[in-house]
């Protein structure tokens, strides 16, 4: 998976001026984001975030990278069951 960061501030064309493609601006001038990461914070559709980060990227406002692998989420709740379980033997 692809992260994206914004390396400078467009113009906006009038079809894009609306707050939720100006909060994507911002947090990818802070950050690299994934595209749900995008989406989720927009509140746009998928294809209308996808549709904006190729606009910039055709312009050359974007740089991409690998993603680090997520580590999984609750893995440390599986730990303390196992330990639980071990101990319990």
């Amino acid at each position: 998976m692809k992260e994206y960061r914004l390396t400078s501030w467009p113009d906006l064309d009038s079809s894009f001026e609306r707050m939720a493609y100006r909060r994507i601006l911002s947090d990818m001038s802070q950050r690299y984001l994934t595209l749900p990461q995008l989406v989720t914070t927009s509140g746009l559709a998928r294809n209308d975030v996808v549709q904006f980060v190729t606009m910039l990227d055709a312009r050359g406002l974007v740089r991409q990278r690998e993603a680090p692998p997520r580590k999984p989420a609750f893995g440390w709740l599986r730990r303390a069951f196992a330990k639980t379980e071990f101990a319990e033997r």
